[in-house]
């Protein structure tokens, strides 16, 4: 019998992708870095509500750090579009790193 790879959500350049209410994470907790995303404000168009505001950061996932501490690099971009391609960078970047 074929084995078929079942398929755990939503992914963005092979790396998963979640959501909590307004935050958004990207990438694996197993890895050194992750990125989280919160959606500040958003504004509606045609009947569907589009994050207007986006705060990113990249993140490393040590349970022993602060919240605060944890944090390597942030930014607020004005569209999800935007905050998710500089999310993608910055954590392919840091992953590369040694």
């Amino acid at each position: 019998m074929a084995e078929t790879k079942k398929t755990e959500g939503l992914m963005y350049k092979g790396r998963p992708l979640r959501r909590v209410g307004n935050l958004i994470y990207y990438g694996t907790m197993a890895d050194k870095y992750i990125i989280m995303m919160q959606i500040l404000e958003s504004k509606t168009e045609k009947d569907l509500a589009l994050a207007s505001k986006v705060s990113v950061q990249l993140q490393l996932t040590d349970p022993d750090l602060k919240s605060r501490n944890r944090i390597v690099k942030k930014s607020e971009k004005d569209s999800l579009y935007a905050a998710m391609d500089i999310g993608a960078i910055w954590l392919e970047r840091a992953l590369k790193e040694k």
